[in-house]
């Protein structure tokens, strides 16, 4: 970009749980402008949550879930010479929350139950008990990053 960076937009904290990190995961949930409709669908996920968790907050069970399906290393391709190398970098902290959320997000979209609200809320458990498919995501992408660690001295 030629000129400077572009400031950091203020996001506000969500009204129930008065946390940004709930909002942040609200924008990102959000399809088509309907923000009231994402904000329903994640306090419905949490409730069915607190149901099936009892001795669990739901708040700290999504904290730990969106936490465990957060990668570290991703890998890029980059071309050198003729080849194309998969090389593993490091991830800067606001881009490891956002895949973790997309991740979380996405595959939840993907399951095969009711409503968004049950699909979320049983990827969040399966997230916070280190299984479904964006934990799988995860470590796949830790694996990958391990198997081409020969080449981390390509870092651009």
């Amino acid at each position: 970009m030629r000129k400077s960076r572009p400031k950091k937009r203020i996001i506000l904290p969500d009204p129930r749980f008065n946390d940004v990190l709930v909002s942040k995961f609200v924008n990102n949930l959000m399809l088509q402008g309907k923000k009231s409709i994402a904000f329903k669908i994640f306090y419905d996920a949490m409730d069915i949550v607190k149901d099936k968790m009892k001795d669990e907050d739901p708040i700290e069970v999504w904290k730990k879930g969106l936490a465990n399906v957060t990668p570290a290393v991703e890998v890029r391709s980059r071309r050198i010479g003729g080849a194309t190398f998969q090389i593993p970098s490091e991830i800067r902290p606001a881009r490891k929350q956002s895949i973790g959320m997309k991740n979380l997000i996405g595959f939840s979209r993907k399951r095969h139950e009711k409503s968004m609200a049950l699909k979320l809320a049983n990827e969040i458990m399966a997230a916070y008990r280190e299984e479904g498919a964006a934990f799988k995501k995860k470590e796949d992408t830790h694996r990958m990053a391990e198997a081409n660690k020969a080449f981390s001295h390509f870092r651009f």
